[in-house]
């Protein structure tokens, strides 16, 4: 996952990820523990995150 030029810093990705991988200073940064089940994508309502390629 990736998060791109988009992104607010809203924190609505974090509310929605089951492995709290997702912490927002200034704009969301996503760790390794991520499981890339993909609910930070449905959520987010800038649409800022992305599958990597």
């Amino acid at each position: 996952m990736r998060i791109n030029e988009r992104c607010v810093g809203c924190g609505q990705c974090t509310v929605f990820c089951p492995k709290n991988a997702i912490v927002v200073k200034g704009i969301a940064r996503i760790n390794a523990d991520c499981i890339q089940c993909k609910l930070c994508i449905a959520y987010c309502p800038m649409k800022a995150i992305e599958e990597n390629a």
